[in-house]
């Protein structure tokens, strides 16, 4: 429990910044997942949908709520498939 004045406000930012990273963090999970069907059924608007992904986890981590070495992981992961994807065909 906050002890004093100054405690009880920065509880309510904390509650604040944790909903918005929550849904920002799901935003990405979707956007990912969303993508990586599409290259997996080889869609046609597979690159789209990893250029889309891509810029929304580069926002999350340069807004701090992912970390940049996940962000390049899962940018990284995406272009691979993709490339494999897109190379096949």
């Amino acid at each position: 429990m906050p002890n004093t004045k100054n405690a009880k406000k920065a509880v309510k930012v904390i509650e604040r910044r944790r909903v918005r990273n929550q849904s920002a963090r799901s935003a990405v999970k979707t956007a990912f997942k969303k993508a990586n069907e599409a290259v997996a059924k080889k869609g046609e608007n597979a690159a789209e949908l990893v250029v889309s992904a891509a810029s929304l986890i580069d926002k999350t981590a340069s807004r701090g709520i992912i970390h940049p070495n996940t962000a390049a992981r899962k940018k990284s992961r995406l272009a691979k498939k993709l490339n494999k994807a897109t190379a096949g065909a």
